[in-house]
């Protein structure tokens, strides 16, 4: 029989067992994720030469994706929660594996619009379904490093995927396909199989997990179930009353104004850097990009572990996207390459460290159902901002002349973003008071 003095022992345990189990296994699935995400990037100048696509084309196709994103999500998260992670995660990833694998296909406008549209719909899900999916095994002390660890996936998938996509584009001709065939085959391809592997691998709940002592499952429990009985004390309770909460909306704002500074850059760091060297996007290029990502896994660490054992993760998270903005702005003024590449690092660490920041408030104030949906609306509007973001900056461009202007322009957007969260209810959402564990795990 468990005893209560065992508990905090076996809580650590539990948590450091969980950490090791499943994070690797989620990050990998990530790093597919953002890869086949953002690979469109390298592909650009390929694409548009073989298929005519103007720059404005290029970047309603682009963003495109996170308007099927958009319209799926919270449906998608719903099923996860009924359905669980194990079944879900595998259909997520082996059908948006494989309409990547079909952007080969992609030899005109149209069809690049329907198979970007088609991938986002794929893929609608799957990131708030793993944020949904960590909470079910981490509690608020040891979230914040849990999320932390997740994000590793975004910096990896560029310090990862900049290489392999500029190692894929030297393969143009091979058994008759073109370079930018070969990348969204392959790229495609890895993600349906490791789809697969999720449906065997992941553990739906604690209860569940072989791997855990049933000392250790129980504590793991109780602590969860401790912490969902508080949450809803203030949170809206069932789906539709998330939907309908303001305080869920604020989420909401402030998610969209990050993943704008994120696409604005993600988008366009692989042409940044080409324009300093020979203007090709290929494996040099794709080394020098991984510069900025590789950084951001580093500032990220030492910045969710020290949120963490602080309880200041609104605040960290303020400083971090500021200091994103300062990055995203010089890197327009670079006048050469290693100015470029310092001031990537900069935008990279301050808007990949302040996600996992970002998500500890929400999911300390969302629980169950109302988790489910709360967590979806909140990725799918906030990723509306990766729409928003290139169009954005097209048109700032266009309309100052300058093609400075429109990164000025997401550095002022990410400004802003700093200030909301700043301005967030840290009351209703238990950011600096239920987030401050009484130890480190």
């Amino acid at each position: 029989m468990t005893t209560t003095t065992s508990l905090p022992d076996a809580l650590s345990s539990a948590i450091a067992k969980s950490r090791l189990r499943l994070l690797p296994f989620l990050i990998l699935m990530y790093v597919l994720a953002f890869i086949d995400r953002a690979n469109v990037g390298y592909a650009r100048t390929f694409l548009q030469a073989d298929t005519g696509l103007g720059d404005a084309a290029f970047a309603f196709g682009a963003s495109i994706f996170f308007i099927g994103y958009a319209c799926f999500e919270v449906p998608s998260n719903l099923m996860l929660h009924r359905l669980g992670a194990r079944v879900w995660l595998c259909r997520i990833m082996v059908t948006w594996g494989l309409v990547s694998a079909a952007m080969m296909f992609a030899d005109s406008a149209m069809a690049f619009y329907v198979l970007r549209f088609l991938l986002g719909v794929a893929e609608a899900g799957f990131f708030p379904g793993i944020i949904l999916y960590l909470t079910y095994w981490f509690p608020a002390q040891s979230r914040g490093q849990a999320l932390g660890l997740f994000y590793f996936g975004l910096p990896l998938a560029l310090v990862l995927g900049g290489p392999l996509s500029g190692w894929l584009l030297e393969f143009h001709g091979v058994f008759g396909l073109t370079n930018w065939q070969w990348l969204f085959v392959v790229e495609g391809l890895m993600a349906s199989v490791v789809g697969i592997a999720a449906y065997f691998y992941l553990v739906d709940r604690p209860r569940h997990a072989r791997w855990l002592s049933e000392t250790e499952k129980a504590a793991l429990e109780v602590k969860l179930a401790e912490e969902d009985a508080q949450k809803r004390g203030h949170s809206p309770h069932g789906f539709l009353s998330a939907l309908r909460s303001g305080q869920v909306l604020k989420f909401c704002l402030v998610y969209f104004t990050v993943q704008m500074s994120v696409y604005g850059v993600v988008f366009y760091l692989p042409t940044r850097i080409a324009s300093f060297l020979d203007g090709n996007v290929g494996l040099n290029v794709g080394l020098l990009t991984a510069i900025p990502w590789a950084c951001a896994l580093v500032v990220t660490r030492l910045v969710t572990r020290h949120a963490d054992r602080t309880g200041k993760h609104r605040i960290l998270a303020v400083c971090m996207l500021a200091m994103a903005a300062v990055g995203i702005a010089a890197s327009a003024l670079s006048p050469n390459l290693a100015f470029a590449v310092i001031a990537f690092c900069f935008a990279a660490s301050g808007f990949v460290s302040v996600q996992p920041l970002f998500w500890t408030i929400p999911t300390g104030y969302l629980s169950g159902a109302a988790a489910a949906s709360g967590i979806a609306l909140i990725n799918s509007l906030g990723n509306l901002g990766g729409f928003v973001a290139p169009n954005l900056k097209t048109l700032m461009e266009t309309q100052f002349g300058d093609p400075r202007a429109g990164m000025f322009a997401l550095a002022v957007v990410a400004v802003i973003g700093a200030l909301l969260i700043l301005r967030l209810n840290t009351k209703q959402t238990a950011d600096e008071t239920a987030l401050k564990p009484a130890r480190a795990n």
